[in-house]
């Protein structure tokens, strides 16, 4: 099992968080996502020791309707 956290912008509140977690939620591998509102951050953990796709990540995000924080990737 792998965890990676990114920083997603522009979620404020629990629906912005279902939104988030449904679309990372459809990446193939990933097995849980956490995500914390105050902060921006979404821990998404993998089967194994493989990490989530980024690009898979970004499009999932993009799909919520968010963007990543500058930096990332």
């Amino acid at each position: 099992m792998s965890t990676t956290t990114y920083t997603v912008n522009g979620m404020t509140c629990q629906h912005c968080v279902g939104s988030v977690t449904k679309e990372v939620s459809k990446i193939s591998g990933v097995t849980a996502v956490e995500v914390d509102l105050a902060s921006g951050a979404v821990a998404v953990t993998t089967e194994g020791d493989s990490v989530v796709d980024f690009e898979a990540f970004r499009a999932a995000v993009d799909e919520a309707g968010f963007d990543l924080a500058p930096g990332q990737g």
